[in-house]
């Protein structure tokens, strides 16, 4: 630990090696740019000899700076879509085509590569080959219209 405290540029480069390895556990996107002053910190500490408390000073400032920049000209990604995983999001409104004749408002379409069983909504009949739109979904069951 004595070399540690004695060799600053070790010191912070352990500093934000450490933060850039809770940063990769977490993926909060808080911790990157103290890592990087850290990392800044450290080269600075190999050309300029000054106390660990300037160190310390350098460090706030640059993690400020870094953080503010960083929020500035990266900003996080907006999902517009929702969540990818969600069925029934991601399904609903696409086009798809009956697989087969409906028969009692039930039967299976073709959407999105895949065939799924199908409820026809509004009470029609659906012969074999017409274009669907996905209404809904309900479990593994998607609610269809002609379309």
């Amino acid at each position: 630990m004595d070399w540690l405290l004695q060799n600053p540029f070790a010191l912070w480069l352990v500093i934000g090696g450490v933060l850039l390895a809770v940063e990769v556990g977490t993926g909060s996107g808080w911790l990157l740019w103290p890592a990087a002053s850290a990392a800044i910190v450290a080269l600075l500490s190999l050309g300029i000899h000054f106390e660990f408390n300037m160190q310390l000073v350098v460090f706030a400032i640059l993690t400020i700076i870094t953080t503010l920049a960083g929020r500035h000209f990266f900003p996080q990604a907006v999902l517009t879509g929702g969540d990818i995983n969600d069925n029934s999001a991601r399904m609903t409104g696409l086009d798809g085509v009956a697989a087969g004749d409906f028969h009692g408002n039930q039967g299976r379409v073709f959407v999105d590569g895949k065939e799924w069983a199908a409820e026809l909504e509004g009470g029609a009949s659906l012969a074999s080959g017409q274009r669907v739109v996905v209404t809904g979904v309900d479990g593994s069951r998607l609610t269809v219209k002609p379309g």
